[in-house]
């Protein structure tokens, strides 16, 4: 069974480290990336099952990601996770407007990050 590809987008490192770990002993791949710029690279070249992306990244935010790979179609299946600490209603319903499937509050549990995970992803 092929597992399936996590693109995690976040500059903070032992946060993507925690989530690697919790979504690798799930049977997941993870690829990472610390920045926007990055983010989007690695999304066109790898394309995952799945992004969870922060909003707050250096060089592009998350939202300019998020807007660019939803109006790509070529991109646009990718379910998207934002994954952030921002948490005020006109920000969700902003990451709603640009596509995201799901937004996810920092801190946040696993257990709920990974039914998230599966439910988009149709396991």
């Amino acid at each position: 069974m092929n597992k399936k590809k996590i693109l995690m987008v976040e500059d903070e490192a032992q946060l993507v480290e925690m989530v690697q770990m919790r979504l690798g002993v799930n049977n997941y791949e993870v690829l990472t990336a610390y920045n926007g710029e990055e983010a989007l690279e690695k999304a066109r070249k790898e394309k995952p099952d799945l992004i969870l992306l922060d909003l707050m990244l250096p060089k592009m935010d998350g939202y300019k990601v998020c807007s660019l790979l939803k109006n790509d179609p070529r991109y646009n299946k990718i379910p998207i996770i934002m994954l952030t600490a921002r948490a005020q209603e006109e920000e969700i319903e902003l990451g709603r407007e640009l596509g995201a499937d799901a937004y996810i509050t920092k801190p946040f549990e696993s257990e709920d990050l990974l039914a998230k995970i599966k439910e988009l992803l149709k396991q």
